[in-house]
C-alpha cells in the first residue's frame, strides 16, 4: 500500500468468536472431522444463514458479496477427540452403510475423528466488498443491516463451525462506517504480544488495511498477494449437493501495541465493553 494513499473506510460488522471450543471444517471427509486454524468463509456465511433462519437448499449467492477479514487473537490448542456411534444396540438400530444396509455386530460401532480448536478467539469484520461509490455498495450495506438484525435476534441457535460449539456469548460487537480501522484497535482477548504478531487473514488483499504508519514493518509482507488457496467458498450448503470453490488467502502480520492485550476473562471483557461503547454502534442502535 502506498504510504501516503489512505484506504477509504469500509462499513462492516465487528464480531467476537470465542469459545471453549470452535471446529472450522476444512477438509473435512465422512469419520475423520478436522478444522481449519482460523474461521472459514463457508463457517461464517453459514454462520449468518443460520441467523437470518435460512435453510440449507437456500442460495448464499447474496452472502458471498461479502468480504470476511479474521484476526487471531488467541490461537488456541487443537483438540482431537474419539467419537463411537452404535456400539451395544440391536441390529435395526445401529448406523447404516453408505447403501442404507444394516451392519453386523462387528462392525455395528463406527468410530469417527474430530479435531477442534480449544480456548482460540477470534475477531471479525464483515465489510462490504464493493467500495464506496462502486456499483453494489448500497446493496451490501442493506444486506448489513439485515445480518445485523438476526445476529441480535437469531432465528435458529449460533455455533462457531459445529454444533457442538457454541459461542460464549453474544458475537455481534456493533457497526461501523469503518470497520477494518477497528478490527486493528479492538482490544485483544490475549495476555500478552506473541512473538509472531497478530495473524489476519482474509479472501481481499490485505495492504488495504488501514494500518497506521508506525506498525508497519519494512521487512514485513503486506499481504498484497495471496499465499495459498482456501476451499470454501460456498456454492450451495444443500446436504444433497454440498459444493465449495477454491478462493485465494490473504495473511499479514503485525505487531500490535502492548495496551492493546487486555487479559482474559472478566479483564478483557470490560475492556472491550469500553471501547464499543465509544466507537461502534451499539448493537440495539445499529439495527432499528
Amino acid at each position: 500500500m502506498n504510504s501516503h494513499t489512505a484506504p477509504a473506510p469500509r462499513p462492516g460488522l465487528l464480531l467476537r468468536l470465542s469459545g471453549p471450543l470452535q471446529s472450522w471444517g476444512e477438509r473435512s471427509h465422512f469419520n475423520d472431522r478436522d478444522t481449519a486454524p482460523f474461521p472459514t468463509r463457508s463457517g461464517v456465511i453459514g454462520l449468518l444463514s443460520s441467523a437470518l433462519g435460512r435453510h440449507r437448499n437456500t442460495s448464499p449467492a447474496d452472502l458471498t458479496h461479502l468480504s470476511i477479514t479474521v484476526r487471531t487473537d488467541r490461537p488456541g490448542v487443537l483438540l482431537r477427540d474419539l467419537h463411537t456411534v452404535g456400539g451395544g444396540l440391536p441390529p435395526k438400530a445401529t448406523v447404516s452403510t453408505a447403501e442404507g444396509k444394516k451392519r453386523s455386530a462387528d462392525t455395528s460401532t463406527v468410530i469417527t475423528h474430530r479435531t477442534y480448536l480449544a480456548d482460540a478467539a477470534f475477531t471479525i469484520a464483515i465489510t462490504t466488498a464493493a467500495g464506496p461509490n462502486q456499483t453494489g455498495e448500497g446493496a451490501d450495506t442493506a444486506l448489513l443491516d439485515l445480518c445485523a438484525r438476526a445476529l441480535n435476534t437469531p432465528q435458529w441457535p449460533l455455533y462457531l463451525g459445529r454444533r457442538s460449539c457454541p459461542p460464549e456469548g453474544p458475537l455481534l460487537l456493533g457497526r461501523s462506517n469503518d470497520a477494518l480501522h477497528h478490527l486493528i484497535h479492538l482490544p485483544l482477548a490475549a495476555t500478552g504480544p506473541h512473538p509472531r504478531g497478530v495473524e489476519f487473514l482474509s479472501d481481499r488483499p490485505l495492504d488495504q488495511l488501514p494500518v497506521p504508519q508506525e506498525l508497519i514493518t519494512p521487512d514485513s509482507p503486506d499481504g498484497a498477494h495471496p499465499t495459498s488457496q482456501a476451499n470454501d467458498e460456498p456454492v450451495t450448503f444443500d446436504p444433497r449437493r454440498r459444493t465449495y470453490r477454491a478462493r485465494p488467502l490473504y495473511r499479514r502480520t503485525l505487531h500490535l501495541p502492548h495496551a492493546q492485550y487486555t487479559g482474559l476473562g472478566t479483564s478483557q471483557l470490560a475492556s472491550l465493553q469500553t471501547y464499543v461503547t465509544a466507537h461502534l454502534h451499539h448493537p440495539e442502535e445499529s439495527v432499528q
